[in-house]
């Protein structure tokens, strides 16, 4: 496993301690008058987007390091070392000019990657691989330090926000939240939105959507999404915890991140992203009314657990008995492949949020 050292403070700190920097991963660095810290062994040590000056680089090759400059002209910053906030992804946005969305780094990213089209060129597509695959480094870090394992909620993004369902998706979450999960949902709006506002706010969950249903939908161009997201962005959040991570995608950048989620883990790759978020909610995933969209993520989730194939099957819980078993009967196919497994004890299809977060708290201590 290499060592990935994201500054020079604990560079520094790593060198103090005697270590040399074979197969150390430096990542965005400025390395401008510390040529010092890399005399020393460096095989296999890899520099990511540092700045290095030309005798330092030629130095540093010669003893081993391999350097993958930073690519220029670029919207985003390739090599992350951590996930977005919602105030770096609206930076720029204000409120009383819904407009200035098209401004921020969110739809100037996703301005970027409509340019490049489905198969962009080499260059484009090595910096969003790239990307993306910070964002899964970055993802993996803060959920390594949560406890009880992270809950995943998928539904629609077309929940509008003065509906029941709406509420009912902000309730989902004020229960969730109260049991000490970490949230993780698609990141967009609807019930992706939704639910993060009830694990941040789960004693104002009426007053909260009275508030969001003055701006009940997103729109299709710039000042439309403005007045969504600032009506949005209106309600003070704690931010206390437990966290919300929203794990949305450029590839349907036409849907805006919600501002409702402590952090984002945004992805060009939707494919990455998608099975990314079902591997990742090592707690369970509970499904609420959704489209094709959710409905893919269930059968995907379900071969996760069918073949084990990313650890011991978790908890699937379909919440809308009427809606998973008639309208749209995933759940009986679902449990029909179970049948036997390991994964039909953690089945549920319930209309109770109480029984649906019982049923992951008993997973969890296990």
């Amino acid at each position: 496993m290499r060592t990935e050292i994201t500054d020079i403070e604990a560079l520094r700190d790593h060198r103090a301690a005697g270590h040399d920097l074979r197969d150390t991963v430096l990542i965005g660095l400025d390395l401008t008058g510390h040529g010092d810290l890399l005399r020393t062994a460096l095989d296999g040590a890899v520099l990511l987007g540092c700045e290095v000056p030309d005798r330092t680089r030629r130095q540093a090759e010669a003893a081993g390091a391999l350097i993958f400059p930073d690519i220029p002209d670029l919207p985003y910053h390739v090599y992350r070392t951590r996930l977005y906030t919602p105030a770096e992804l609206f930076d720029g946005f204000d409120p009383g000019r819904p407009e200035t969305y098209a401004d921020t780094p969110d739809a100037r990213i996703y301005e970027h990657s409509k340019q490049q089209g489905r198969s962009p060129d080499p260059l484009h597509a090595l910096a969003e691989r790239l990307h993306d695959h910070s964002i899964t480094t970055a993802l993996a870090e803060v959920l390594a330090t949560c406890t009880p394992p992270p809950v995943a909620v998928m539904g629609g993004h077309a929940l509008t926000r003065d509906s029941e369902g709406y509420r009912a998706a902000m309730r989902l979450g004020a229960a969730l939240g109260v049991a000490g999960f970490t949230v993780l949902t698609g990141g967009g709006p609807g019930a992706m939105e939704a639910v993060p506002y009830g694990v941040r706010m789960p004693d104002h969950v009426d007053e909260l959507h009275a508030e969001l249903a003055k701006s009940p939908r997103f729109g299709a161009d710039a000042a439309a999404i403005g007045e969504w997201l600032a009506t949005g962005l209106r309600p003070s959040l704690p931010d206390s915890e437990p966290l919300t991570i929203g794990i949305p995608t450029w590839f349907y950048g036409h849907e805006p991140p919600n501002p409702a989620c402590h952090l984002h883990a945004k992805y060009f790759a939707n494919s990455v992203r998608e099975d990314g978020l079902l591997t990742v909610a090592t707690g369970g995933v509970v499904y609420t009314p959704g489209s094709a969209g959710t409905v893919q993520e269930v059968f995907q989730d379900y071969t996760q657990n069918h073949y084990t194939s990313i650890g011991p099957a978790a908890p699937m819980v379909f919440l809308g008995k009427h809606f998973w078993t008639t309208e749209v009967p995933a759940a009986p196919l679902v449990r029909q492949l179970a049948r036997g497994r390991d994964a039909e004890e953690w089945i549920l299809v319930t209309d109770d949020v109480d029984e649906a977060v019982a049923l992951l708290r008993k997973y969890s201590a296990t």
